[in-house]
C-alpha cells in the first residue's frame, strides 16, 4: 500500500476548490493507495514523470516514486455553446 503525501502549493489549491470538488478529489486520491492497481482514470503525462488523475474538471498531478506525491491540482476550462 501506498503513502499519499500532499505539497504545501496542493493543499492550498484544494482550499480554494469548492467543497463538493474537494471531497470527490480527496475520495479519488485515496483510491491512489493502491496504485496501480486501482480503477482511478490515471495516465501517464507525455514528455514528463508525472502522472494524472482526472476528477470532473479538475486533474490532480502527482509523482509515483517509493511514495506518491500529490503536486498539484489544475481546473479544465473546457469551451462551451457560449464561448466562441
Amino acid at each position: 500500500m501506498n503513502l499519499i503525501f500532499w505539497t504545501r502549493k496542493a493543499e492550498r489549491q484544494l482550499e480554494k476548490i469548492p467543497a463538493d470538488y474537494q471531497i470527490k478529489i480527496i475520495i479519488k486520491t485515496r483510491e491512489l493507495k493502491k496504485y496501480p492497481v486501482c480503477n482511478a482514470d490515471v495516465k501517464q503525462l507525455q514528455g514528463q514523470p508525472e502522472k494524472r488523475l482526472r476528477v470532473g474538471r479538475y486533474r490532480v498531478i502527482f509523482n509515483h516514486e517509493a511514495e506518491i506525491k500529490i503536486i498539484r491540482i489544475e481546473e479544465v476550462k473546457k469551451r462551451d455553446d457560449r464561448t466562441y
